[in-house]
C-alpha cells in the first residue's frame, strides 16, 4: 500500500471536489521506483471514477502528468511520489486542473498569465522538506494559469543520482530551462516577481485610502497574536509582510509550546493564519515595508511608494538564521553550506557534516542528522555547550556525533562543493582540517530591522528597544517578537509580546481619544 489508510480517507473527500474528470499519464518501467509510483497512481485512482490512468512518454522515467480531460496539458508533472510534505502539492494540483480556480489574488493571477515567453521549471524537493511545498505549489498555480508556463516536482530520494550530477545540496532547487534558477523558499508573489522580472507592486487604493486603528508589521507568530488580540478590541486591524509565516516555517516540530504536545511550525501558522481570517483583519502579504515614521499618524512606506496610515504600528518581523561570515560560506551556499537540518539533512545521507553551533538549535540539528548522516561533528566556540542538559545528554549518548568547544571556524573549504572546514583549537590555537560534505550553521539569528531607522531606538544588535508593554522609544509605535531586545527567542514568547503589543496599542488609542475630547471639551 503506498498512501496510509488515514492519508487515503481523507483523500477520498477532496477527490469529491473534482470538477471535471482528470487524466494521470505515466511513465513507467520495470524498476522498484516505477513500481512505487505505479502503486500510488493507481490507488488514487482507484478512489474515484473521475480519474482515468494512461501510459504516455513524458522526460523521466517514472513520473507522472496531471491533465484535465479533453483539454490541453497543464505542464504539471512529478517525477516520483509526492507523499510526505509534498502530498498537499498533489491534491491541490488534482484540484486545480480539474478546474478549481486557486485562491490567489487577482493582480497576481494577472500578472502570471501576462506572461508571454516559454518558461520551464523544474524543482529538486525532499519529501521531509517543509519549505518545498509553497515553491512547489507556487509553480504548479502558474502552470494551469498559464499555457507558456510548466513545472515538474523531482523527488531527490528518487532521483538521487540527477541530484548529484546537477550538484543539488540543497532543497528546494528550482531550475528554468535548465538552468539553476532559485533556491529556498519563496511565496508565489516573490516567484512571479523574479520569473516577470517586475518592478514592486503598487496595493489597491482601498489600502492607501483607509487609516487603519494599528498596522502590524511582519506575519509570524508575535504579528498573528498581536493581530488576534487587536480584531478582538474591535479596532481595525491590518498586517503587511512580505509572506505569512515567518521563522516557524523553519521549524520542523514544536514540542514546547504550552498545551500543545507537538506541532509541526507550518501547521502552526496555518492555524494561526485562519483565526487571523476569522477575525476579519485585512492581510496584505508579497509586499516589505521600507520606511516607518510617526508624523500625525503612522506613515509605512512599501517598497513601490506606497504610503499605509495608521494611528498605531507593531513592528513583528522577527528574524532570520545568522551566517558565521567565514571565507567559503557565501560561496558553498547550497553547495554543501546549509541552514536547515530539516529541509536538507536527507541529502546528506551517509556522509560527514559538521554543526556549527552548540546551543539548542545546533544540538537538535546534529541530533536529527545523526539519524541520516554517517558522522556529525559539532563546534562551539565557547567553552561550554549552551544547549539544554538533556539535549547535551542524547548528544553524548550518540556514537556518531563529535562535540567541540572552543573550537573558531576559520574557513569552508570546497571545489565547487564543500569538501572540508578549517577551525583554530582557541585554547591551543592549533589549528585543524576535518574532511566533510556539508556544514550546517546553527548559531543563532539577527533581526530583520536593517530598515527600521531613528528615531526608533535599536541596540547594539539591531534589535528594536521595548519596555515593559512593548512600546517603542516613538510614541504609538510598539514592537514585538524576536525583532525585538527580548531576552529569549521563542514562539511562546513573541505570541505573548504580540498581545502585550496589541493591548497596549489599544490602550494608546483610548488614552489618546480621550485626551483628545478633553482637549475638545
Amino acid at each position: 500500500m503506498a498512501i496510509d489508510a488515514t492519508v487515503k480517507q481523507q483523500l477520498v473527500g477532496y477527490l469529491k471536489l473534482l470538477e471535471h474528470d482528470v487524466v494521470i499519464t505515466t511513465d513507467l518501467g520495470t524498476d522498484q521506483r516505477s513500481q512505487k509510483v505505479s502503486d500510488f497512481v493507481n490507488e488514487v485512482a482507484a478512489l474515484t471514477p473521475r480519474i482515468t490512468v494512461v501510459s504516455g512518454k513524458l522526460k523521466r522515467q517514472p513520473s507522472f502528468a496531471l491533465d484535465q480531460a479533453g483539454q490541453a496539458s497543464s505542464g504539471i508533472e512529478f517525477a516520483g511520489v509526492p507523499l510526505g510534505h509534498e502530498f498537499t502539492s498533489f491534491v491541490l494540483a488534482l484540484l486545480q486542473v480539474s478546474g478549481h480556480a486557486p485562491k490567489i489574488s487577482a493582480a497576481t493571477k494577472q500578472r502570471i498569465t501576462a506572461i508571454n515567453t516559454d518558461l520551464h521549471f523544474e524543482t529538486f524537493a525532499s519529501l521531509s522538506c517543509h519549505n518545498c511545498p509553497d515553491v512547489v505549489q507556487a509553480l504548479n498555480i502558474m502552470s494551469v494559469l498559464n499555457p507558456h508556463v510548466s513545472h515538474t516536482m523531482i523527488e531527490g530520494g528518487m532521483y538521487q543520482d540527477e541530484a548529484t550530477e546537477k550538484n543539488i545540496l540543497a532543497v528546494p532547487t528550482v531550475f528554468l530551462n535548465g538552468e539553476e534558477w532559485h533556491n529556498g523558499r519563496a511565496t508565489l508573489e516573490e516567484l512571479v516577481d523574479k520569473a516577470a522580472g517586475a518592478a514592486p507592486q503598487h496595493v489597491a487604493s482601498d489600502w492607501t485610502d483607509q487609516q487603519f486603528d494599528v498596522v502590524i508589521v511582519g506575519a509570524g507568530p508575535a504579528a498573528g497574536s498581536a493581530a488576534i488580540y487587536a480584531a478582538r478590541k474591535g479596532i481595525s486591524t491590518a498586517i503587511v509582510a512580505d509572506h505569512f509565516g515567518g521563522q516557524p516555517l523553519d521549524t520542523l516540530g514544536i514540542e514546547n509550546l504550552a498545551g500543545t504536545n507537538y506541532v509541526e511550525g507550518e501547521q502552526l501558522m496555518a492555524n494561526i493564519q485562519a483565526q487571523v481570517e476569522k477575525y476579519g483583519v485585512k492581510v496584505l502579504t508579497g509586499q516589505r515595508v521600507e520606511q516607518i515614521v510617526k508624523n500625525d499618524v503612522v506613515e509605512l512606506t512599501l517598497a513601490a511608494g506606497d504610503v499605509l496610515k495608521a494611528k498605531t504600528a507593531i513592528i513583528a518581523t522577527g528574524a532570520q538564521w545568522k551566517t558565521i561570515g567565514v571565507p567559503g560560506e557565501a560561496e558553498f551556499k547550497n553547495k554543501g553550506v546549509a541552514y536547515c537540518p530539516h529541509c536538507d539533512g536527507p541529502l546528506y545521507a551517509g556522509k560527514d557534516v559538521a554543526v556549527i553551533g552548540g546551543g539548542n538549535s545546533g544540538i537538535e540539528a546534529a541530533i536529527d542528522l545523526a539519524g541520516i548522516c554517517q558522522h556529525v561533528t559539532v563546534l562551539e566556540f565557547a567553552p561550554e555547550l549552551g544547549a539544554d542538559s538533556v539535549l547535551q545528554a542524547k548528544a553524548n549518548a550518540a556514537a556518531n556525533i563529535t562535540l567541540l568547544t572552543n573550537a573558531a571556524t576559520k574557513e569552508i573549504t570546497g571545489a565547487g562543493r564543500v569538501n572540508g572546514l578549517t577551525y583554530t583549537d582557541r585554547a591551543t590555537q592549533a589549528e585543524h582540517h576535518l574532511d566533510l560534505e556539508g556544514v550546517f550553521v546553527q548559531i543563532g539569528l539577527v533581526p530583520n530591522t536593517d530598515w527600521v531607522t531613528a528615531p526608533i531606538e535599536v541596540n547594539a544588535h539591531h534589535e528594536i528597544v521595548t519596555d515593559a508593554r512593548q512600546a517603542t522609544n516613538v510614541d504609538g509605535i510598539f514592537a514585538a517578537g524576536d525583532c525585538t531586545d527580548s531576552a529569549y527567542k521563542q514562539i511562546i514568547i513573541a505570541m505573548g509580546a504580540g498581545a502585550t503589543a496589541a493591548l497596549s496599542a489599544f490602550d494608546y488609542l483610548v488614552r489618546t481619544s480621550v485626551k483628545a475630547e478633553k482637549v475638545l471639551a
